[in-house]
C-alpha cells in the first residue's frame, strides 16, 4: 500500500478499530516518510455465489441486499442503520455456515426472518416482491401468517360472543 500523498510505501498502523457497520476494520496510519496520516479499512472479501432463479449464478453483494431491504423497509419503522445490521448479520451467519454457494431462495427466507421480527409491514413489503404473489388471496394468506396468535384467539372470542348476542 502506498500512502496517499508522497506514494511511499512504508507505513505504521496508528490506530485499528471496528467500522460502525462491523464488517469492516478502520486502520489510521501514518507515512514514515512524509509523516502525513491517512486512513483505510480492511473488508472480508466473502466468496460467495449467489444462485439465481434463472439459473445464473452471481457474486454474493452486500449492498444489493441492503438496497433490497430498504425498498421494503421504506416509510417504515426500520431505520437504515437497522437494515444495514440485518445485512451484516446475514453476511455473518454466510461465513459462518462457510457456504460456498447460496440459493436467491435461502436469502430471501433469511431476510423475511429478519424482517418478520422487526416489522410486519416490511415484512409483507418484501415478501410481495420475493414470493411474487400470483393473487390477493396469497398476499392475504401471508399476513395471516404473521398475525400473532393472541389475535386469532381475540378474533374467535369476539366471532362466540357476537353469536352468543344474536341468539339471545
Amino acid at each position: 500500500m502506498k500512502c496517499p500523498f508522497c506514494h511511499h510505501h512504508d507505513h505504521k498502523v496508528i490506530d485499528s478499530r471496528e467500522a460502525p457497520e462491523g464488517n469492516a476494520i478502520r486502520r489510521r496510519r501514518e507515512c514514515l516518510n512524509c509523516e502525513k496520516r491517512f486512513t483505510t479499512f480492511e473488508t472480508i472479501e466473502l466468496s460467495l455465489q449467489v444462485h439465481k432463479r434463472d439459473g445464473r449464478y452471481e457474486d454474493f453483494q452486500q449492498q444489493k441486499l441492503i438496497n433490497g431491504l430498504d425498498s421494503a423497509c421504506r416509510h417504515t419503522t426500520v431505520s437504515h442503520d437497522q437494515v444495514i445490521a440485518i445485512a451484516s448479520e446475514m453476511t455473518t451467519e454466510l461465513l459462518q455456515a462457510q457456504v460456498r454457494e447460496v440459493s436467491t431462495t435461502q436469502l430471501g427466507e433469511m431476510a423475511m426472518k429478519h424482517l418478520q421480527a422487526l416489522d410486519p409491514i416490511a415484512y409483507i413489503r418484501f415478501a410481495c416482491v420475493y414470493r411474487r404473489f400470483k393473487n390477493v388471496d396469497e398476499l392475504v394468506e401471508a399476513i395471516q401468517s404473521i398475525q400473532p396468535k393472541d389475535d386469532a384467539n381475540r378474533t374467535s372470542v369476539k366471532k362466540e360472543e357476537t353469536d352468543a348476542a344474536q341468539k339471545k
